[in-house]
């Protein structure tokens, strides 16, 4: 005889739904069983359905949508979208990015004066509060179905001496080409790391629970290898790989 299941019955339901979308019994994209059947086949009551559904979402395997019902989304399945990293100078001598998508920003962003922390003056090799111009943009692209929030930070220490002194640099991309006619040779190194969003990072980029975004640093160097602005991508983290060429 089989030993009895003692587990709570809401885990239960989360450990059925999770073998069964990692093991193809419900497919990505289709719908999961009904609140009322799973209520039906473990003999509770459907908060209690609710309950093991929410530890899905919370693990990113399951996607609620409204009106329709609840879906399997499976670990397994490779993204819909493809997006080349980095950055290439065209031959007139234009900064582009490598993934050739031509980002709208939803608002004009507008440069703010802010302190450097920690977390960014050691990768810009600036002192903490040293400050800073600052840009925020939310950008979208393919009639706002492809969104990211995108920070420009330039240190007033690399604008010394220069006409930036007197008015702001541009944001980036365009920052690349004010860098370069100012005598830099620039190049780029680029972080990524994934975590979950904050509350107005999933609200901007319209993430569902469960949901983890990419967040890209990129530094702009020059030589020998001197920091002069650092930017931070934040992208949805589901239905997007990132591809790198070496």
């Amino acid at each position: 005889m089989p030993p009895k299941n003692t587990q709570p019955k809401y885990r239960q339901i989360a450990d059925y739904l999770r073998e069964g979308i990692l093991d193809g019994t419900f497919p990505a994209g289709q719908p999961l069983p009904s609140e009322e059947s799973l209520a039906k086949q473990f003999g509770v009551t459907r908060p209690t359905v609710r309950q093991g559904l929410s530890e899905l979402r919370a693990s990113g395997l399951v996607e609620a949508i409204m009106g329709r019902g609840t879906f399997a989304r499976s670990p397994h399945n490779r993204p819909s979208h493809t997006r080349p990293r980095g950055v290439r100078r065209t031959p007139e001598g234009q900064y582009v990015e490598a993934d050739g998508i031509r980002w709208a920003d939803a608002e004009a962003p507008v440069a703010t004066r802010t302190d450097a922390p920690l977390a960014l003056a050691d990768p810009l090799r600036i002192p903490p509060g040293e400050p800073m111009y600052t840009y925020d943009a939310l950008q979208t692209a393919d009639n706002g179905r492809l969104r990211q929030l995108h920070r420009t930070y330039i240190p007033f220490s690399v604008l010394i001496d220069t006409k930036y002194e007197e008015e702001a640099p541009p944001p980036a991309p365009e920052l690349y080409a004010a860098l370069a006619a100012l005598g830099h040779e620039l190049h780029f190194t680029e972080y990524v790391r994934a975590r979950m969003p904050l509350p107005d990072q999933a609200q901007a980029l319209r993430l569902t629970d469960g949901v983890p975004l990419l967040h890209i640093i990129r530094v702009t160097l020059t030589e020998p290898d001197k920091p002069v602005a650092l930017e931070e991508f934040h992208l949805p983290g589901d239905e997007l790989e990132l591809s790198f060429r070496l």
